[in-house]
């Protein structure tokens, strides 16, 4: 009699990466937003080297689409353009405060065809996207339950006429991001440089 144990079923698990596309302001600026940061309780400032603009936050994918993932994101073709940062915020608008942003003024025309195109992209390589209204800003902080009541609008109002330097945007940055009980951890997998459409006046 053949007394071997059965093999296991073959696995069905599949291998996800948690990905997001986002812009980074250079060191100078990140340098002014961190100039903000206070000691407030409850309030966790984010790192400066994890600073960014999302542009398309994906969630969970497969690994198996990274290839296509990637091939779409680089026929993405949109020329370098200058945005401003300025306007602080918070989100929800309405309720109680759960993260502090700085905005990005009006933006740029090109900031937008930029995200419509990624979309584009994303689409073509086979992922699901929702339709959420883009309000393009970095994340300077999250406000913790033990924040201190007036404190988020004490914040407000001290940096209403903030501004940091404008920075040229010249390139877009997929990443990985590891959820982590402390923070997350963010790791650029592919950094895809901006150029002008093919064909697109000098």
């Amino acid at each position: 009699m053949d007394k071997r144990s059965p093999s296991p079923p073959p696995s069905t698990a599949v291998s996800t990466e948690r990905l997001f596309i986002a812009v980074d302001p250079p060191a100078p600026v990140r340098e002014q937003l961190t100039a903000l940061y206070e000691p407030v309780r409850g309030i966790v400032w984010t790192r400066p080297e994890q600073l960014h603009l999302t542009l398309r936050f994906l969630g969970d994918v497969d690994i198996s689409l990274r290839t296509a993932l990637e091939e779409a994101l680089a026929r993405v073709a949109v020329e370098p353009f200058v945005l401003p940062v300025e306007g602080v915020g918070f989100f929800p608008p309405r309720g109680v405060a759960r993260v502090l942003w700085i905005g990005v003024g009006h933006g740029h025309t090109r900031l937008h065809q930029l995200r419509q195109q990624i979309d584009d992209a994303l689409l073509a390589a086979g992922l699901a996207l929702d339709v959420r209204f883009f309000q393009p800003h970095v994340t300077l902080g999250r406000v913790k339950d033990e924040t201190p009541p007036g404190a988020v609008q004490q914040f407000l109002k001290k940096h209403r006429d903030f501004e940091a330097a404008p920075f040229r945007v010249s390139a877009f940055v997929l990443y990985a991001s590891e959820l982590r009980p402390a923070e997350a951890i963010h790791t650029a997998w592919r950094t895809f440089p901006l150029s002008a459409p093919a064909g697109a006046a000098e």
